[in-house]
C-alpha cells in the first residue's frame, strides 16, 4: 500500500462511518432533513397521566370520545375481556381535562396523557347520597398495564399520576372512592401510601386541635390542588378536599375538615426520608 493510498483509505472509511450515522429522511410533508443527531437536553412532552371516568356505557362512551368536542387518548372498555382503544396518538394532545392545574402547571391537556374508564360513575340513593359503583377487577387488571407502560416510557413522576377530580375539582370527582389508589400505591405506581401509623400518631394531635380552615388549604396547596388561601370554609375548598378524601379516605368524603383528613395531609407533605 502506498503513502498516498493509505490516507484515502481511512478518509473513506470515515466518510462511511460518517453517512452510517447521519441519513436523510423526510418530515410528514415531505421537506428533507438530516437525523442521526440526538440533543441530550430533552425530554418527554408528557408529564402527567389522568385517569377519568365516562359515566356512559361503551357505546355511548366512545361515540362521545370521537364524535364530540371531548376526547382521550384511550378508552378502557367494561367488555369480558376488556378492551383498550387508542383514540388519540399519544403525540397529540387530546381534549380531556379542560381548565386543570397541579402544583403550578395548568390547562394540562397540553402535557398529559388521558385514560377514560367505561364507568357509570354514581346513581343517588333514596337518602340523597350518592352511591358509586365499583370497578370491575378486570378492568383494573388491563389498565395497569397500561399505565405502567405510559409511565415508563415518558418517565412520568409518580405524584403526578391523577383524578381528573383532583385536578379539576370545581367540577369534577372521576374516577372517585371506589378506584383503587391503593393498589397502584402498592406497586409502587402512584407515590407510597400514606404510613397508618403515623397517621394514627398525628391524628390524635389533631383530635385534640383541629386545624383552622387556613391551615388546611395551606396543606392541599402544598400537595398539589389548586386551592385559593382565604381562610374560610368555601365550596372550593370543600370541594378539594372532597376529592382528596375520595382517593386517601374513600370510606368519608363528606369534604368536610376532619383530624384523619389533617393527619393523611401531614403525613403525605412531610415523608420520612431515607436514612
Amino acid at each position: 500500500m502506498t503513502r498516498l493510498t493509505r490516507p484515502l483509505l481511512l478518509l473513506a472509511l470515515a466518510l462511511l462511518m460518517s453517512a452510517c450515522a447521519t441519513r436523510y429522511t423526510t418530515t410528514e410533508g415531505g421537506v428533507p432533513i438530516l437525523v442521526g443527531k440526538q440533543a441530550q437536553g430533552q425530554d418527554s412532552r408528557v408529564l402527567f397521566l389522568i385517569l377519568h371516568y365516562t359515566v356512559a356505557d361503551f357505546p355511548l362512551s366512545m361515540k362521545i370520545l370521537t364524535e364530540k368536542e371531548v376526547s382521550a387518548h384511550y378508552l378502557l372498555s367494561d367488555e369480558s375481556p376488556p378492551r383498550i382503544w387508542r383514540l388519540v396518538k399519544e403525540d397529540r394532545r387530546a381534549w380531556h381535562s379542560g381548565q386543570s392545574a397541579w402544583k403550578g402547571h395548568r390547562l394540562l391537556n397540553a402535557s398529559s396523557i388521558g385514560i377514560e374508564i367505561v364507568h357509570p360513575g354514581y346513581k343517588v340513593a333514596p337518602d340523597g347520597q350518592r352511591v358509586f359503583q365499583p370497578f370491575s377487577d378486570a378492568q383494573i387488571d388491563a389498565l395497569i398495564p397500561l399505565v405502567q407502560d405510559i409511565v415508563k416510557r415518558h418517565a412520568i413522576r409518580p405524584e403526578r399520576i391523577l383524578g381528573h377530580g383532583e385536578v379539576s375539582p370545581s367540577y369534577k370527582v372521576d374516577p372517585g372512592p371506589t378506584f383503587p389508589w391503593r393498589r397502584l400505591a402498592d406497586l409502587g405506581i402512584t407515590p407510597p401510601w400514606p404510613d397508618a401509623a403515623r397517621v394514627a400518631e398525628q391524628r390524635v394531635l389533631f383530635e385534640a386541635q383541629l386545624p383552622d380552615v387556613l391551615w388546611f388549604q395551606t396543606a392541599l396547596a402544598q400537595w398539589g390542588y389548586n386551592v385559593q388561601a382565604t381562610g374560610v370554609m368555601d365550596e372550593q375548598t370543600q370541594r378539594v378536599l372532597m376529592n382528596f378524601q375520595m382517593r386517601y379516605r374513600p370510606a368519608d368524603y363528606s369534604g368536610q375538615p376532619d383530624a384523619e383528613s389533617a393527619a393523611l395531609l401531614h403525613v403525605l407533605n412531610n415523608p420520612v426520608k431515607a436514612p
